[in-house]
């Protein structure tokens, strides 16, 4: 069977890179799975987490990521996400803090654009402390 490459990058860094067997992420409609021969495709992604099943090892390996770009071409999936912290760099007391300083600014935001910064930043922040749960219980 043919492997994908898979590329997962941030604005900082590549976060992944190599080959696998099946990605799995959050589309903007709902879960998309990506194996080799899929259809070229470029999504928007919610932010949650991509699962990459390693194409020697069949290991899974976990990467939060704060929204994005999904681009699959043949042989191929792009992940690029202004935000990408793989699982194990999850920190989820930092999230949920991280949370309540956002929903304190929502409560003293005055004008919509502010509103909507602060919206978006509180459900990617959601995200990222449900896929630091999900994560650490797995772990156990």
């Amino acid at each position: 069977m043919a492997n994908l490459h898979v590329d997962v990058v941030s604005a900082e860094e590549s976060i992944f890179a190599g080959e696998a067997k099946f990605v799995v992420l959050p589309g903007e409609s709902g879960e998309l799975g990506i194996m080799p021969g899929h259809t070229p495709l470029i999504s928007r992604i919610r932010p949650g987490t991509v699962k990459i099943v390693l194409a020697d090892s069949g290991e899974e390996v976990s990467v939060f990521v704060a929204g994005g770009i999904l681009e699959v071409q043949p042989g191929g999936v792009t992940v690029l996400s202004d935000t990408a912290i793989r699982a194990e760099d999850l920190d989820e007391a930092k999230a949920i803090k991280a949370r309540e300083r956002a929903e304190e600014a929502l409560r003293n935001a005055k004008d919509k654009a502010d509103i909507a910064v602060v919206e978006a930043e509180l459900a990617m922040l959601a995200a990222q402390v449900a896929a630091a749960r999900k994560l650490s219980k797995m772990r156990r």
